[in-house]
C-alpha cells in the first residue's frame, strides 16, 4: 500500500514558495509515499521533481477555465489557462491523463460550481476529489463526497498543500499503480484520512503571490 496526497504545489505556482528539495525530504518524513503535483497551469514542477523524488510522482496540472479550475493527472504536456472546460477536459483526455474536479464545492465561485459540478461536465470526468484540506466547510467536504459517489466517479484526496507544514494532511491509503488505468482502480480500493488545514496557509499564499509578482513570477518556464 501506498500513501498518496494527491494534490500538492510547488514554487512553479503563483501562490507558493516551496522548494522542490523540501518538498521531498518532507514527505520522505511523513511517509508520503506519492504525491500529485498540480500547480496552477503549469507542469514544470512536477517534471523536475520526478527527477529528484525517490517516490512517485504523478505529473498533474490545476488549470484555469472559463468556468474555474479543471485538474489534468497523468500528463505530458501543459494545457493553456483560459480554454472552456469541454475543451480542456478534451485535450487530457488526448494525451491520456486523467481529468479531476478539485474541491468543487470548496473555494469555487457558485456559478463556476454548477458548471462544473453539471452532469454534463461530469459525464466527461474520471475523478472528484472528495477531501481537499484547505476546503474552509466540513459541510462542503461531505457534499463532494456525496457527489463523486451519486456519479460513480472515483474520489480522490489532497492536501492542497501550498507549504511544507500542510503536506500530508490528505492522503489516500491505496495500492500500488502503474498508469492512469491502473491508477483509477487503486483508487478504488483506496481509503481516505484527511484533516482540515487552518486559515493561515491561506495568508501564506497570499504573501507568495505577491513576491512572485514583485520578482516576475514563478520559475514555471525554466525546464
Amino acid at each position: 500500500m501506498i500513501r498518496a496526497d494527491l494534490h500538492i504545489h510547488t514554487r512553479y505556482s503563483i501562490d507558493c514558495l516551496t522548494p522542490l528539495e523540501k518538498i521531498v525530504t518532507r514527505c520522505v518524513e511523513l511517509g508520503i509515499n506519492c504525491v500529485a503535483v498540480a500547480d496552477h497551469n503549469t507542469i514544470a514542477g512536477a517534471l523536475k521533481l520526478t527527477e529528484i523524488a525517490p517516490f512517485k510522482v504523478i505529473v498533474a496540472e490545476e488549470m484555469t477555465t472559463t468556468a474555474g479550475e479543471i485538474m489534468g493527472l497523468f500528463l505530458s504536456e501543459g494545457i493553456c489557462p483560459g480554454l472552456s472546460p469541454e475543451e480542456a477536459i478534451s485535450r487530457i483526455h488526448n494525451q491520456g491523463g486523467l481529468v479531476a474536479i478539485p474541491h468543487p464545492f470548496g473555494r469555487s465561485l457558485p456559478w463556476h460550481a454548477n458548471v462544473l459540478t453539471s452532469a454534463e461536465i461530469l459525464s466527461q470526468v474520471d475523478i472528484i476529489e472528495a477531501f481537499n484540506s484547505r476546503t474552509p466547510f466540513s459541510g462542503s467536504i461531505r457534499r463532494a463526497g456525496r457527489l463523486a459517489k451519486e456519479h460513480g466517479k472515483a474520489a480522490s484526496a489532497g492536501s492542497d498543500a501550498h507549504t511544507l507544514g500542510e503536506i500530508g494532511r490528505a492522503y489516500v491509503e491505496m495500492p500500488e499503480f502503474d498508469g492512469p488505468g491502473d491508477f483509477l482502480n487503486s483508487l478504488a480500493q483506496g481509503q481516505i484520512f484527511g484533516r482540515q488545514s487552518s486559515c493561515l496557509p491561506h495568508l501564506a499564499s497570499t504573501w507568495a503571490k505577491i513576491k512572485n509578482r514583485t520578482v516576475g513570477g514563478p520559475p514555471k518556464a525554466q525546464l
